[in-house]
């Protein structure tokens, strides 16, 4: 592994640093902690932790012997001086002498010796650090390391991959256990210049920060040239169909089958992330990937990531996807049955009572194709897949050199249900549609940005398409949450299917459509020119249908219904003069918001329309409004707020209702009307 430290960078954050007034031992620390934290062979999503004993002043001016450690939820790749709390030292020695110490006293302890109160909670392995004498503590969950320790002989593999400087520690859950067993090994022999967790990882250590990166470095190097000297790589492969689906194809029925039935046509759904590569396509081609797949998690913190382990699919053949829809239904439904089980195995050990997690799978692999990571927002997906690509990287090259065997269930059951991981699980904030994927077309105009925006303010990951690629790109740039901007014209029906296409790759499926594209066409009837009327149409109706008829198909690949949403407009009910151009094809698209309701209620989709009046937007820009409100004698002002509520009714009134609609669980086939107030164009 390569040594990433630098003289002139370490002392160019060490200036900067100090500027802030944050001291040498503390600069260096964040710098070696970035180093480590921006190797994923080493550390990913908040793993891995640090650690550096010096001096720290509290509030009221007096000095302390203190540990500075890796808080928790901080990223070691992006840390700040902030993320490395001081905690007294001598309270944490004291604690050695302690038989036993319960993990919510452990906490209580570490907080109550912060010298900032409002600091993060310390690491669950400070005290680890605390105990052993160096002045530098890293510790990382690196590859190579776990390759060589998750074996059934760990201990004298280890012995000859890392030679006798190094201290083997017999697995113990993290916390106070595993701090006391770690120091009495250090001090069996307080030589050792690392520490190697069986099952978990390595420590290292140093009296400055360059030795204890150094020597990480220098044994997870010699980690690797161990696999690369003394692996051996299985070449036997699974065959595959002559014609492989795509992950497009396959990716809304696993979206699907993967989701949580909460009954009565609710579902706690998920997106996903697909990744494939050369590395990864060799390994999903095991012949006993399954096997390898019910082994377990190459150390045991990933349990709280991706549960068990993977879930693993057959090869997809393009010329059955019926058929392969129903095999994931069936493998998702044995792998929640096996996490149910051994969530009913192993709670009955506990001493509290235990909730089970959903039994769902954050981890599928598919031969042939690669892997996806699920997850109930883009960055949870995303980090799964991460940790997807992680786990083959270990378990390939464990493999290599014997027999992948991780830390057994029970021990693992342990740590995903540790109270102090499930505070973490516990602070995630869930919004109404976390987890769910929305479209919204003409989403670069009023109506549509607000719309994507209301959505992606409530969690859903948001598809902004509209005709302008820029306009949508950067409508989704300025919502947030992961939201992506395709060019799309409605009225080409390849163009919608390509919509949907990128769609289901980025996010694994669609939820929630709502098809908002339009545009005015003026002209008396009689006169009107027939190509005018066949525009309108194209755009005001035809592209309507040609986008419900691509979120009805992927909607019923996912099995777990959908919503369906229509701008229909005032001229759908209520026809203005020289506006019949746009008035009928909208009357149609009210009617056939309807027929979907109709035809596909029995798949759990519920279709409803709004009917919105007088919004600032393309249709009514402010030359028209100005010429209007002119034409009636009337102020730009009262124009606007010409409706029983005296009110101007905004873009961002319309949105609400789409999401009204959206949360509207038992309303189908409905027309909402958002005008401030019309007798004249309510239904009758």
């Amino acid at each position: 592994m390569q040594n990433l430290w630098n003289d002139t960078e370490a002392e160019a954050i060490v200036a900067a640093h100090a500027a802030n007034g944050v001291g040498r031992d503390l600069a260096l620390r964040v710098y070696t902690t970035r180093l480590l934290g921006g190797v994923p062979q080493l550390v990913l999503h908040g793993g891995g932790n640090t650690s550096v004993k010096t001096r720290a002043v509290d509030l009221v001016g007096d000095e302390y012997d203190v540990l500075c450690v890796k808080g928790s939820g901080w990223d070691m790749a992006t840390i700040a001086p902030a993320g490395l709390p001081a905690v007294k030292l001598a309270p944490l020695l004291k604690a050695r002498a302690f038989d036993r110490l319960s993990d919510k006293d452990m906490v209580t302890l570490q907080r109550a010796n912060l010298i900032d109160p409002d600091g993060p909670n310390p690491s669950v392995e400070t005290l680890l650090h605390a105990f052993l004498p160096a002045k530098f503590v890293d510790h990382t969950h690196s590859t190579a390391v776990l390759a060589v320790v998750d074996q059934a002989e760990s201990r004298r593999l280890a012995r000859e991959a890392f030679g006798d400087r190094i201290g083997f520690v017999d697995y113990v859950m993290p916390g106070f256990a595993l701090a006391k067993q770690a120091a009495a090994v250090f001090d069996q022999d307080p030589s050792v210049e690392a520490l190697i967790l069986d099952k978990h990882g390595i420590f290292t250590f140093g009296a400055s920060a360059r030795e204890a990166y150094d020597r990480m470095i220098d044994y997870v190097t010699r980690a690797e040239e161990f696999v690369a000297r003394r692996g051996v790589r299985k070449t036997a492969r699974r065959p595959l169909p002559a014609s492989l689906a795509t992950p497009d194809a396959i990716a809304p029925m696993l979206r699907g089958a993967i989701a949580v039935d909460r009954g009565e046509g609710r579902f706690d759904r998920m997106v996903s992330e697909f990744r494939t590569s050369p590395a990864i396509l060799d390994f999903v081609a095991a012949p006993d990937l399954e096997d390898l797949a019910t082994r377990g998690v190459s150390t045991p913190d990933l349990s709280i990531r991706i549960k068990t382990g993977p879930l693993v699919l057959a090869p997809p053949d393009a010329a059955d996807l019926a058929g392969y829809g129903a095999d994931i239904r069936a493998r998702v439904a044995a792998f929640a049955d096996g996490y149910r089980a051994y969530f009913n195995e192993n709670a009955a050990r506990s001493p509290d009572t235990l909730t089970m997690l959903d039994p769902m799978p954050r981890l599928t692999l598919v031969p042939g194709l690669g892997l996806f990571g699920h997850g109930r927002s883009v960055k949870e997906a995303k980090i799964a897949a991460d940790i997807g690509e992680i786990w083959i990287e270990t378990v390939a090259d464990a493999e290599a050199i014997g027999a992948f065997r991780p830390v057994e269930r029970p021990d693992l059951f342990d740590l995903e249900y540790w109270s102090l991981e499930q505070a973490k699980l516990a602070s995630i904030k869930t919004l109404p549609f976390s987890g769910q994927v929305v479209i919204v077309t003409g989403g670069a105009g009023a109506i549509g940005a607000a719309t994507a925006k209301a959505f992606a303010g409530r969690g859903a990951h948001v598809a902004v398409a509209d005709l302008d690629e820029g306009k949508a790109a950067a409508v989704a740039k300025s919502i947030g949450n992961a939201a992506i901007g395709v060019g799309c014209d409605v009225t080409d029906p390849a163009s919608v299917r390509a919509l949907f296409d990128r769609t289901v790759a980025a996010f694994g499926g669609v939820d929630i459509v709502v098809s908002n594209a339009g545009a005015a066409f003026e002209g008396p009837i009689a006169t009107l020119d027939d190509a005018v009327l066949r525009r309108s149409f194209e755009l005001n109706f035809f592209a309507h249908q040609s986008v419900a008829q691509n979120a009805v198909r992927i909607m019923k690949l996912q099995g777990t219904g959908g919503v369906l949403l229509f701008n229909a407009s005032k001229q759908a009910v209520n026809p203005g003069a020289s506006f019949g151009a746009y008035g009928l094809p909208k009357a149609a698209t009210l009617f056939l918001s309807r027929q979907y309701a109709l035809e596909h209620g029995k798949d759990g989709i519920r279709v409803n329309a709004v009917n919105a009046d007088r919004i600032r937007s393309g249709l009514l820009s402010d030359a028209m409004i100005a010429n209007r409100s002119s034409a009636r004698g009337l102020s730009e002002k009262d124009y606007m707020a010409g409706n029983l509520l005296g009110q101007e009714v905004r873009a961002e009134d319309v949105a609400l209702a789409f999401v009204h609609q959206a949360l509207s669980e038992r309303t189908t086939g409905g027309l909402d009307t958002v005008d401030g107030g019309n007798i004249a164009a309510a239904p009758r």
